[in-house]
Parts: C-alpha cells; structure tokens; sequence
C-alpha cells in the first residue's frame, strides 16, 4: 500500500445503542438497533454510548470504529472503543 492509498481511507466512529424486543414464539427476548450516531473523534463516541446507555428505554450501547476505503466501498470489521449493558455477541457483527 502507498502512502496515498492510505489516504483514502476513511475511519468512522460510531454509537450504536440497542433496545430489547418482545420475547418471540420461543420465550426469549432479542435486541435491536435502536438508534446510531456518527462522529469525528472516538471520545465522542464513546461519551455517547456512555450517556444512552443510563437511558431507561437502553439496553445497551456500543461504540466502535470502522475503516472504510470510499474507492471500493469495503467496510472493515468494527474495533469496539466501549460495550455497555446488554449487547449482541461481538461475532454477530
């Protein structure tokens, strides 16, 4: 990789927040994405993910990082900054 190639990457930081569904046909209750928020740094993120996760309709909250190349358009598997409270498995990712 050149160093302008390098350039062109793009880093992504984001807080994703989750809220439980209603248990299903099989009794057990699931998460969703709730809500996602994008900023510039990982402090901002995390902090994010920090103050929704104290939120009464949260069940958790992660805030993570992605690379993306904008030549391709391939996204990078996500480098979790902070996990709280009830989140899905990181491999469900």
């Amino acid at each position: 990789m050149t160093h302008a190639d390098e350039s062109t990457t793009r880093i992504h930081y984001i807080c994703q927040t989750y809220v439980e569904q209603k248990p299903g046909r099989d009794g057990q209750t699931s998460l969703k994405i709730g809500k996602q928020f994008q900023y510039s740094t990982a402090a901002e993120a995390q902090n994010r993910a920090e103050r929704e996760s104290l939120s009464e309709d949260c069940a958790g909250a992660d805030a993570y990082m992605i690379s993306e190349d904008p030549d391709s358009g391939e996204v990078g598997s996500p480098s979790f900054l902070v996990r709280l409270g009830n989140v899905p498995d990181s491999d469900d990712f």
